[in-house]
């Protein structure tokens, strides 16, 4: 069974550069929450309604992360394609969480194609 995922949505906020601790150094990750859409035709000819959506924490790691993160604002259109990794975690007050993460392999802001950032 596959785990990779590819999706178009919209980013909820401007994405937040992080730098993480890893092997003695430090790590860029860019972190997204996108809007996954699902357009479907409307009643009236050339309309399209939202039949329900859902939301998506993804992250991106490296160099790019850097450089999206200036190009990257709220509400932009996005293509993405990543590994989902189901992750467990403790909210602030405590209660346990579980969901999904999409770890980035790729990104396209529509309507310009960034692969090699």
């Amino acid at each position: 069974m596959s785990n990779s995922f590819t999706g178009a949505g919209n980013l909820g906020d401007t994405p937040t550069l992080k730098r993480v601790s890893v092997d003695g150094g430090t790590e860029p990750v860019l972190e997204l929450s996108i809007y996954f859409d699902r357009p479907v035709p409307g009643a009236n000819d050339g309309e399209w309604d939202d039949k329900g959506g859902f939301w998506l924490n993804a992250e991106l790691w490296g160099a790019r992360a850097e450089k999206l993160a200036r190009l990257l604002r709220k509400g932009a259109r996005v293509r993405v394609e990543g590994q989902l990794v189901y992750e467990k975690w403790k909210s602030k007050d405590g209660e346990e969480k579980t969901g999904f993460r999409l770890k980035l392999d790729w990104l396209a802001l529509y309507p310009i194609r960034i692969e090699e950032v």
